[in-house]
């Protein structure tokens, strides 16, 4: 199986910087895409940023210009670098991969990282 291990999260400042790691291992010949979905309290889960194995990328409105999003597909590992953070931001964040199991199959499966706590407050 597939496991999507996070990290990273933690508490900063408004105005601060935090980069996320996670890393895809198991059954993979490829994740197309792969990026972050967030969950701020009392709200449904929300897209953040993905990104394809060729690097297209796909941000939220709320985050274009100060968060970036970079692959290592070698690694099967996708970051986050989050810049000018602000209070709103304050959500479990969760890593998402959606995996291709071989080259031959159209089989696909979407996985999730457990999530990790990022809170903005002074």
């Amino acid at each position: 199986q597939v496991q999507l291990m996070e990290s990273g999260g933690d508490l900063v400042q408004p105005g601060g910087s935090l980069r996320l790691s996670c890393a895809a291992s198991g059954r993979i010949f490829s994740i197309n895409p792969m990026g972050w979905y967030r969950q701020p309290p009392g709200k449904e889960r929300e897209l953040v940023a993905t990104m394809t194995s060729g690097g297209s990328t796909n941000y939220a409105d709320s985050v274009k210009g100060r968060f970036t999003i970079s692959r290592d597909n070698a690694k099967n590992t996708v970051f986050l670098q989050m810049n000018s953070l602000k209070p709103e931001d304050t959500a479990v964040y969760y890593c998402y991969a959606n995996v291709w199991l071989s080259m031959s199959s159209p089989k696909q499966d979407a996985y999730w990282g457990q999530g990790t706590q990022v809170t903005v407050s002074s």
